[in-house]
C-alpha cells in the first residue's frame, strides 16, 4: 500500500532537503572533478577544433579571473555527470511515498536506466550534434571572410546548454516509465498526440541544426522519435493497473 498521505508543507520540506542532498552530492562531484578541470576542458574543445577541419580557430579570454572560472564551470558540469545516479535517487526518495510498496522496488532500474540515458544523451550531443553545429556556424565566418576568435566563457556555456538539454532529452524514456508507475500517464496519453509530438521533434532537430542540410536535421530527430516510440512502449508495460484491470489479468493468467 502506498504511504499515508502527506501534507503540502511537509512535501515542500521533503522537496527542499531532497534538493539540498542532490546538491552536496554535485558538490563532491565538483571538488573530484576539479583536480582533472585542465583535462576536461580540453575534452570539451575538441569537437570545435575537429569542427574547423584543420582551419585556425582561436579561443580567447577577455578577462583578468576568466580562466580560472571556466575551470570551475568546467568541474560544475563534470560534478552533475558524477552526481546523476545521486540526483537521480533523491527524485525517486520524493516520489516514493506515492507509490505502492512492490513499485519501491524500481528504484534501482529507474536509477541506472537513468544515468544511461543521461549520459547516452551527452555523448550523442558530442559526438554527433557538435560536430554539426560547430561546422555550420564556423562555415558562416568563412562566407564573410572572418578568422573566428571565441571566448572561452561563451563557447563553454553554449556547450554546457546543449550537453544538458539533450541529456535531460534523453531521459524520455524514464520519466515515462516513472509517470506510467504513478499512474499520471499511460501509453494512450503518449499517442494520442503522436503527430504534434512529432511536428516538436522535427523543429527543435531543426533549431539544433541550423543549417539547410536536411540529412544532419532527420539524424538528429531520428533518435528523438526513436525515444518517444521507446516511451510510448515503456508507459504501455509498466502503466499502473485499475482493480479491474488487475484482476482481470489475474483471472487471465490463471
Amino acid at each position: 500500500m502506498a504511504d499515508v498521505e502527506m501534507p503540502l508543507t511537509e512535501h515542500l520540506e521533503e522537496l527542499r532537503w531532497r534538493i539540498v542532498k542532490a546538491f552536496l552530492f554535485v558538490m563532491v562531484g565538483f571538488a573530484v572533478s576539479y583536480a582533472f578541470s585542465d583535462r576536461l576542458f580540453e575534452i570539451l574543445t575538441r569537437p570545435i577544433e575537429l569542427a574547423a577541419d584543420g582551419k585556425h580557430v582561436m579561443l580567447i579570454g577577455t578577462g583578468v579571473a576568466e580562466a580560472f572560472f571556466t575551470k570551475l564551470k568546467v568541474a560544475f558540469i563534470a560534478g552533475i555527470f558524477l552526481a546523476a545516479p545521486a540526483i537521480l535517487y533523491q527524485v525517486w526518495g520524493f516520489v516514493a511515498p506515492g507509490l505502492h510498496d512492490h513499485e519501491k522496488f524500481y528504484v534501482i532500474p529507474f536509477v541506472l536506466f537513468g544515468t544511461f540515458f543521461f549520459v547516452a544523451g551527452a555523448v550523442f550531443c558530442y559526438l554527433l550534434v557538435f560536430q554539426v553545429g560547430y561546422r555550420f556556424f564556423l562555415e558562416q565566418y568563412a562566407t564573410i571572410g572572418i578568422e573566428p576568435t571565441l571566448r572561452i566563457s561563451e563557447y563553454l556555456s553554449f556547450s554546457a546548454r546543449l550537453l544538458l538539454a539533450f541529456g535531460i532529452t534523453f531521459e524520455l524514456p524514464v520519466l515515462a516509465f516513472f509517470f506510467a508507475r504513478v499512474g499520471m500517464i499511460d501509453h494512450n496519453t503518449l499517442i494520442k498526440p503522436w503527430r504534434y509530438a512529432i511536428i516538436v521533434i522535427v523543429v527543435l532537430a531543426a533549431i539544433l541544426t541550423p543549417g539547410p542540410d536536411v540529412a544532419s536535421q532527420l539524424l538528429l530527430a531520428g533518435p528523438l522519435i526513436l525515444l518517444y516510440g521507446v516511451s510510448i512502449g515503456v508507459a504501455f508495460v509498466f502503466a499502473r493497473r485499475s482493480p479491474a484491470e488487475a484482476d482481470d489479468q489475474a483471472g487471465d493468467d490463471a
